[in-house]
């Protein structure tokens, strides 16, 4: 089978590094954002049991295996005359980001919510990932890496092969993913966010499923919130302006 495997490498790069790029973004505005975050950084460093370092190590580690199977599954699905294959129409390509993201956010839902449901992995596997109550740009992907493979790489690549993207599309789509994936766990609330035009599954709605009276709620990520209400799952909220500043999110229980 030929194919270039410096294209496969780098397209699987690219999404690694919108992530640093985008939560980096965070980290330079820094107490710029204080007025619009839903913790305090007081908050953030007492509520977090895990270090900011460790952190990091942890998101390397998943994105090195991201980036491994990535490699392996776009050198496969290219055909044998290593012929990268032409785009489709605009059309064709708004309708793959549509089922792509369809697929994504139903198998993230109910991956998500099994690993909260069965006791062993939430302890072995998923609590890692709420070691951070108060959630940051760059914690995104912190999990245990077998949680990030089941969930995030998996989830992934049944996306990419579900609605038949070719490789250039599918870059797109998970540098879009990430940036969306990243936006979720800010811990900051933009009035104007663009992505609140499109999507409910907001920094503040995660945020809800972070704190112990959420931990059962708000599965769904990172686009809609769909299954969320579908399955009864879904817990509102509401969001009041704290006088030192930024915003605090109370949940809305019948």
């Amino acid at each position: 089978m030929a194919f270039t495997l410096y294209d496969e490498v780098i397209g699987s790069v690219i999404p690694v590094a919108v992530y640093w790029i985008y939560s980096g973004i965070f980290v330079i505005l820094g107490d710029k954002l204080d007025n619009y975050r839903l913790h305090s950084k007081a908050e953030e460093d007492a509520k977090n049991i895990v270090s900011k370092w460790t952190v990091v190590k942890g998101v390397l580690i998943q994105q090195a295996i991201q980036i491994v199977v990535s490699v392996l599954i776009l050198a496969l699905t290219k055909d044998g005359s290593g012929v990268p294959k032409p785009n489709p129409p605009m059309y064709i390509i708004a309708l793959q980001f549509l089922v792509g993201a369809f697929v994504l956010d139903t198998w993230q839902y109910f991956m998500h919510r099994y690993l909260h449901i069965n006791k062993f992995l939430y302890k072995h596997l998923h609590s890692t990932h709420h070691m951070l109550v108060v959630p940051y740009a760059y914690g995104t992907l912190y999990n245990h890496p077998l949680e990030g493979l089941l969930m995030d790489t998996i989830g992934g690549i049944l996306a990419f092969l579900v609605s038949g993207m070719t490789e250039s599309v599918g870059v797109f789509f998970f540098s879009f993913v990430t940036i969306k994936a990243v936006d979720v766990h800010t811990g900051v609330w933009w009035p104007y966010n663009i992505f609140h035009f499109f999507s409910p599954n907001t920094s503040a709605y995660h945020d809800v499923h972070h704190q112990l009276y959420g931990t059962k709620f708000n599965y769904a990520q990172p686009f809609f919130i769909s299954w969320d209400k579908i399955m009864g799952t879904y817990m509102p909220f509401s969001l009041e302006k704290r006088k030192e500043g930024g915003y605090t999110v109370r949940p809305i229980k019948d």
